[in-house]
């Protein structure tokens, strides 16, 4: 053995094994979304200008870079480091192609029937083949396409299919032994037929069977959006040493542009003027996304988003606020959202609970009140540079605004300061409107950061 730990951890797999029960996933607010959101009487439309006392918001968003046509893609993969011995193989990791090398004792048998003896000696032999360098291989492609948690075991996973493209068992038996190396702490269960991969994470994971050890929950994950359903299985006792990290599923950076962007046409009327806003997604952004297990509503309103909607969706909304007040382009970008988009509950679209990312509210023809509050609330940060929080009821999900004006109707309080309800799901709603169904509601408050 390279490394005397995966002696005492073969050792230990022969032998420390116990039969569990998972547990199923956790559910979300079981309350029923409406089929119909209801209809704020409109507005008259203003005839005369803002008296000048109202403070005119500075349109200051980051700085946005509007992508210029180049030939795609416009990021070339960097080349993997100078390792050229092994079996070469490609993955195809959404968009991008990248090459690696590996050694052909990875090609390890697996007996049908699997036992403790079976997966302890899988692991003793990927630990005694060449690991070092496809791990390194891993970590620099990782870096350089800047991956998160997530991304890291998505393309791990990816690989293992390329490595083992007929066996699903081998492929979570290779990804625990790489994410394991790579300081994550994972394992493995089995049953009669299958090897599953159980991981911890740092956010709390919905629908995705799961089983506790040592206070610690253990997600049965998949990499393909299904849902692992695993019954009595069994497991060790134990992690191997230094592989402590849970799996972070926040989105920290922008995603770069990979390949061509795809358009969609979003139009609204706000104070009789029609708008016609055209935004941008990418197909293979969307289907990353789409490898996500459905997470804690606050991971949504914190994560970045790509450069591919970004980019032209801030130059265009920009340009359409100058001039406005605060309360004004809340209200602006308040229609933008409730009228762009299509409704429907997660439940018509999907046929369950599905919290979307913005690129992913943009890509969908329909979206729902969680999805619309995510998206808007990235839009007024980001345009505006006010404080949001997400205010989460029973069976809906809107947002509140920090204005620096004194703005009258519903608000909430948190940390000393005043949020303006905003609600970009009840059509025709200004700053400050509460659904009627909620008024008399008090909601959990969501902290954006």
């Amino acid at each position: 053995y390279k490394d005397e730990r995966d002696r005492e951890f073969t050792a230990f797999l022969k032998e420390h094994w116990r039969a569990i029960d998972m547990q199923q996933g956790f559910v979300r607010d079981q309350k029923p979304k409406p089929d119909v959101m209801p209809v704020a009487k409109p507005q008259p439309p203003t005839t005369e200008p803002e008296p000048a006392s109202k403070p005119v918001v500075e349109v200051k968003p980051e700085p946005v870079v509007v992508m210029p046509e180049l030939p795609v893609p416009v990021k070339p993969i960097p080349a993997p480091p100078q390792y050229r011995k092994g079996i070469p193989t490609r993955v195809d990791y959404f968009g991008k192609t990248i090459k690696f090398y590996y050694d052909p004792a990875f090609k390890h048998a697996l007996p049908y029937r699997l036992n403790e003896t079976v997966l302890s000696n899988f692991w003793s032999e990927l630990s005694k083949a060449e690991y070092e360098p496809l791990l390194e291989q891993i970590n620099k492609q990782a870096t350089a396409i800047q991956l998160n948690d997530w991304g890291y075991a998505v393309l791990t996973h990816r690989l293992s299919t390329r490595i083992y493209p007929a066996s699903k068992n081998r492929q979570a038996l290779f990804t625990w032994f790489i994410l394991t190396k790579a300081g994550f702490n994972s394992r493995v269960a089995y049953d009669e037929r299958n090897v599953y991969l159980l991981v911890p994470a740092e956010q709390q994971m919905y629908e995705v069977t799961y089983f506790t050890f040592d206070d610690e929950r253990y997600y049965a994950i998949s990499f393909d959006g299904r849902r692992n359903k695993p019954g009595k299985v069994y497991t060790y006792d134990g992690h191997y040493p230094g592989a402590d990290k849970k799996l972070d599923m926040r989105i920290r950076t922008r995603a770069a542009k990979v390949g061509g962007a795809q358009r969609r046409n979003l139009s609204f009327d706000y104070n009789g003027q029609e708008y016609n806003i055209a935004a941008e997604y990418e197909q293979s952004r969307i289907d990353f996304l789409n490898t996500y297990p459905q997470l804690d509503l606050a991971l949504y309103f914190d994560s970045e988003v790509g450069e591919v909607v970004e980019s032209p969706l801030l130059q265009q909304l920009t340009n359409e606020l100058e001039g406005m007040d605060q309360e004004d382009a809340v209200n602006f970008l308040l229609r933008f959202v409730q009228s762009s988009l299509k409704y429907q509950t997660d439940r018509q679209q999907f046929g369950k609970e599905n919290y979307l990312f913005p690129e992913e509210t943009i890509y969908y023809p329909y979206s729902d009140c969680e999805d619309r509050s995510v998206l808007f609330a990235w839009l007024v940060a980001r345009l505006l540079g006010l404080e949001v929080v997400g205010l989460n009821y029973p069976g809906h999900v809107a947002t509140a605004v920090q204005l620096d004006l004194d703005v009258e109707g519903d608000h909430v309080i948190y940390h000393g300061k005043k949020y303006v309800v905003s609600d970009p799901t009840y059509i025709n709603a200004t700053v400050g409107m509460t659904m009627p169904e909620f008024e008399n509601v008090r909601p959990d408050i969501i902290p954006i950061r």
